[in-house]
């Protein structure tokens, strides 16, 4: 027996509050949108639902959950215009509604695949906030008649799916904000403890190396003397650039302040560290700074190494060690390397080792 009118009404509140509650109880995406999309799936029964969720930084478009058969065929689908169904979507910002892929002239033939057999209605709802779209809620083989019945449900539910993406990316951008340095975009020093701190338990634990680089402009002062603050900015903005530029992505480099900077080079002995931080010395060496600028600068920098746990075991003293050797390059000249109980080590590996 079909349900009541009634129970309808009732069924769809409840939906409302389980999801109204999911949104206040947590700032976890994965969690509210997993119960925005079971709620759906359990209300309209499609035989395949997906979430298509678009990358805040590149802009592309990607499958964040889907469940049921034939994901890859739908993602294949294209309208006669050559759009996909989720790009037709973004583009528009409207509903698409497909009656049947196998009979609709908005289809391109070609794409059809065997598994959409018989009759077979698609749904496409954009997940939008302020006019933009941040991605689309597929939904494949439901019945059309509730669908026409509670299309407001549907995309009172996409609504609620854009509340949560749109919350989650604001916590994650002030997130970054308490943790990144303006000028350089690197990691500030606040946050080069709280990693190091983790580094340490977890090599602790699994009898791992890490090694940390500290690392200080050498004659910094002077750029800002001579060609002011604002070019001694942009100089550091490229310092940052290049330094992600020659680490792995597992590494992770910091500005611990002014002109000083820290790698941490996770599971990485000595003899690594000393590597990086030669390849590091050539790169001042060698780069170009300030291109755009009608005058030269030749940058070089100093840079000390401490390994954990072999020079120190806590995430102050790694740092302390790190910076002694530091101040040693210093004080023995500059533009070196040095490491503990080994001192100045220099910066050419073969006429190090003769």
């Amino acid at each position: 027996m079909a349900p009541s009118d009634n129970d309808r009404q009732l069924y769809e509140l409840k939906i409302f509050h389980d999801v109204a509650k999911a949104l206040t109880s947590t700032l976890d995406l994965d969690t509210i949108l997993q119960t925005i999309m079971e709620k759906m799936a359990a209300y309209f029964e499609p035989a395949t639902w997906s979430l298509v969720m678009i990358d805040e930084s590149s802009q592309e478009a990607y499958y964040a959950a889907s469940v049921g058969k034939g994901s890859e065929s739908l993602a294949a689908l294209r309208l006669s215009d050559g759009a996909t169904l989720t790009e037709w979507v973004i583009a528009h910002g409207e509903a698409l509604v497909i009656e049947d892929v196998n009979a609709d002239g908005l289809i391109e033939p070609d794409t059809r695949s065997e598994w959409f057999e018989g009759i077979c209605p698609v749904v496409c709802v954009p997940v939008r906030t302020g006019g933009k779209v941040l991605g689309v809620i597929q939904l494949v083989n439901i019945d059309m008649q509730v669908y026409v019945r509670s299309e407001m449900l549907l995309q009172t539910l996409a609504d609620y799916a854009a509340i949560a993406i749109e919350n989650a990316q604001a916590v994650r951008r002030i997130q970054e904000l308490s943790i990144t340095d303006d000028c350089t975009g690197l990691y500030n020093a606040r946050h080069l403890f709280t990693v190091l701190s983790d580094e340490v338990h977890r090599s602790a634990r699994f009898g791992y190396e890490f090694t940390l680089l500290f690392l200080d402009l050498d004659h910094f002062k002077r750029v800002n003397d001579e060609h002011g603050h604002i070019v001694g900015s942009k100089l550091l903005a490229q310092v940052g650039e290049c330094l992600r530029e020659n680490l792995r992505l597992v590494d992770a480099a910091f500005r611990y302040g002014g002109d000083e900077f820290a790698i941490l080079l996770p599971q990485a002995s000595r003899e690594a560290g000393l590597r990086v931080a030669r390849r590091i010395s050539r790169m001042f060496h060698h780069r170009q700074w300030l291109p755009d600028e009608q005058f030269r600068v030749d940058l070089r920098a100093s840079i000390g190494i401490a390994t954990y746990p072999e020079d120190a075991a806590t995430p102050q003293a790694i740092v302390q060690r790190a910076d002694e050797m530091m101040y040693f390059v210093k004080q023995a000249g500059r533009d070196n390397i040095a490491v503990p109980g080994l001192g100045i080590v220099g910066l050419d590996e073969d006429r190090a080792a003769s």
